[in-house]
Parts: C-alpha cells; sequence; structure tokens
C-alpha cells in the first residue's frame, strides 16, 4: 500500500505544481499591468519587481484552493479512462483507501492556507501600500476608504458611504477636540474630493449639509445642541501632516487575523458608545463596519478550507467524468469556483444588512462540496 500511496501522492503534486504555476501566473496579470504602469512613471525595476512579489501571496490564497480542485479531477479522470481504479477496486482497495491520503494532503493545503491568508498575505498588502506611498503614487484620494470611518486625520472622522470616482455621497465627519469628544457632527447627501498635489491638501467638498453643535459647557444635553443648514461646507485634509505623524489605519485586507479580531471589539465598543450620541445613524453605520470585518474574517477561513472541500468533490467527481477528462475537468472546476465565489460576492453585497449574518453565506457552497464529496466517494466504494 506504501507504493500505491507514493504513487497516487506524486503524481497528484505534480498535476497540483503545474497547475499552481499556471493558474497564479494567470491571476498575476493584473499585477503586471500595474508593473507596467509604475514602469512608465520611471519607476525602477527592483521596486517594481518587489511590488510584483508582494502580490504573490494573496493570489496563492485563491490559486492553491483552485489548483487543489482542479489536480484531483484531473488525475482522478485520467485514472478512471486507464482503468486503473476499476482494477484497483477489483484488488478490493476501495475509493476511500486511495483518497485517504490526498485528503490528508488537502489538510494540510488548508493549513499552509490559513497561514497565508491570516497572516502572510495581510502582512504583504501593508508592505506594498507602504511601498507605493514611499514612492509617492498612492492616490490620496483612496485614503478616504468607503464604508468606513477613517480616523487617519488628527482631530476628525470620517465616513464616506459611497465613492465614484472623485464623488462621494452620504458622508458623515465629527469634528474632535484635543480630549476626543464631538464639537462637531457633519452629515451630507453628496460632496466631491478635490486632491491638491502642490500644496498636499486634500478637500471634501459636501454639499446639502446638517451640522449638529452641541454645547460647549453641557454638550450632553441634546436640549442645548444646535441645528444649523448649510448648501456647501469645505472640509480641507492635510495630507503632509498625514504622512509625517502616525501611521494610517490599516484597511481590513492589510489587518492580521488578531488585528482583525482586536479591530471588532473595538467596533463594538465604540458601537455601545456612539449609540447614546447618535442613535439614529452612528450605531447602524458601525454595526456595517463590524459585518463587513467579520465577512473578511469568514471569508479568510472558508477560502482556505476551500483545499479541504475542493478535494473532497473533486475526487468522485473525476472518477465520473473520466471522458475528455481534460476538458470535463476544466469545465468542472470553473462551475464549483464560480459558485463559490458568486456566494462571496452576495455576501459582502449584504454588508450593508447586518441583520441577515451575510458571513454565512461563504461556509454554504463549502459545506454543500463537502456533504456532496462524502456522499459521492462513500457511494462509488
Amino acid at each position: 500500500m506504501r507504493t500505491l500511496n507514493r504513487y497516487i501522492v506524486w503524481d497528484y503534486l505534480v498535476i497540483f505544481l503545474v497547475a499552481l504555476f499556471l493558474i497564479t501566473f494567470v491571476m498575476t496579470v493584473g499585477a503586471m499591468v500595474k508593473a507596467v504602469d509604475l514602469m512608465s512613471r520611471g519607476i525602477s525595476v527592483a521596486l517594481i519587481g518587489k511590488f510584483f512579489l508582494l502580490n504573490v501571496p494573496y493570489i496563492l490564497s485563491f490559486s492553491m484552493p483552485i489548483s487543489t480542485l482542479f489536480s484531483a479531477l484531473l488525475l482522478f479522470g485520467r485514472l478512471s479512462t486507464d482503468s486503473e481504479i476499476s482494477a484497483m477496486k477489483s484488488c478490493g482497495i476501495s475509493l476511500w483507501r486511495l483518497a485517504s491520503p490526498l485528503i490528508l494532503l488537502s489538510i494540510l493545503f488548508s493549513l499552509i492556507c490559513i497561514y497565508i491568508n491570516c497572516e502572510v498575505a495581510p502582512t504583504a498588502k501593508t508592505a506594498r501600500r507602504e511601498l507605493l506611498s514611499t514612492v509617492g503614487i498612492s492616490e490620496p484620494i483612496n485614503l478616504l476608504e468607503e464604508g468606513r470611518f477613517i480616523r487617519d486625520f488628527p482631530g476628525l472622522m470620517i465616513y464616506v458611504g459611497r465613492k465614484n470616482g472623485t464623488s462621494v455621497s452620504d458622508v458623515v465627519a465629527y469634528e474632535l477636540d484635543k480630549e476626543g469628544n464631538v464639537k462637531r457632527s457633519v452629515r451630507a447627501r453628496s460632496g466631491n474630493i478635490d486632491a491638491n498635489e502642490v500644496t498636499r491638501m486634500l478637500t471634501v467638498d459636501l454639499y446639502d449639509v446638517h451640522i449638529e453643535l452641541p454645547d460647549t459647557k453641557d454638550p450632553h444635553d441634546v436640549s442645548k445642541t444646535q441645528y444649523l443648514f448649510a448648501r456647501h461646507y469645505p472640509i480641507k485634509l492635510d495630507i503632509e501632516k498625514l504622512f509625517k505623524g502616525r501611521p494610517l489605519t490599516m484597511k481590513r485586507g492589510q489587518m492580521r487575523m488578531e488585528q482583525l479580531i482586536g479591530e471588532i471589539r473595538r467596533v463594538n465598543r465604540n458601537a455601545s458608545v456612539l449609540s447614546e450620541k447618535d442613535r439614529s445613524i452612528g450605531k447602524n453605520k458601525l454595526m456595517v463596519e463590524k459585518t463587513k470585518l467579520v465577512i473578511e474574517a469568514n471569508q479568510r477561513i472558508s477560502i482556505a478550507l476551500g483545499c479541504f472541500s475542493f478535494m473532497l468533490i473533486g475526487i468522485p467527481l473525476g472518477v465520473k467524468s473520466h471522458r475528455k477528462e481534460t476538458s470535463a475537468g476544466m469545465i468542472v472546476s470553473l462551475v464549483i469556483v464560480a459558485a463559490y465565489y458568486l456566494c462571496t460576492v452576495v455576501a459582502k453585497s449584504l454588508a450593508t444588512h447586518p441583520e441577515l449574518h451575510p458571513n454565512l453565506i461563504l461556509w454554504l457552497p463549502l459545506l454543500s462540496a463537502q456533504i456532496c464529496g462524502l456522499w459521492l466517494i462513500n457511494r462509488s466504494g
């Protein structure tokens, strides 16, 4: 049996490594386009090479599960076509016995993916962002990420609901004093962002603005709050002070898992405090931000466990797709992967509805693949 295990595992690893290289190469096309754009701006080849390598961990988090599935389909499709599986079954070797070393291998792949998704890829994203900032390429407009509160600018906490180019909508800004208390809250239906590269100033021109001015002596007394309306209200952000001051707040994709969990806990604490000051809007926006963080955390784990799930479903489907094995394996791989990533898109689109728990959608295709895979392997014997 050791000889058979070595035969199965070795053949699988050869196919897997080739598939991993090809799929990763195809998925790096976007990074190549960015690299060409950087070259056109006169950036050195060494920096471009570093930028390219920093994209690889993120791409591996997707290419490894896909390669696991495709390799299982291709290997067992070939074994079925060559009647090797039938010969093994006639010798009393079940499909479970053939699949067991590969299932254990897929668990190892999943553990590697978890480490990449939770530690390596976020660190690489952070390094890539710092690299772009160092060479002066990072667009200042990108500092205002939609769907979350930005706390990087001193004395200001700003939220942008939607951003389309330089146009923004559903903007909420809290001007803070030195103690961190809200001295003015501003809400605007729409706005426009203008970045001045010479003065290093980012101006957010807000329109249809509602302003709340708490009383300076008794800010917690809502009855003393002044409510104002303005057609136009500009907010100026000093980019130079931002880069010279404390480091930028990391985006969700740049946080390691430990930081992501800590951010979820912090948002929970802020929601309970902010709800007392602004129950109608502030708490809901923070809950949406929390939901996006939870989706990010679930996505990292679910993508990694895709190696195990895709192996379970790939083995029996590979046995059944023995005719025209290559084309059939490609088609089945694409269908399964497309179904999974469609659920990912749906989950992210429902992030504005925390009550629906959209993070659970990420697990539906994986659980379905595991149940179907176990049933098909058991049925095939």
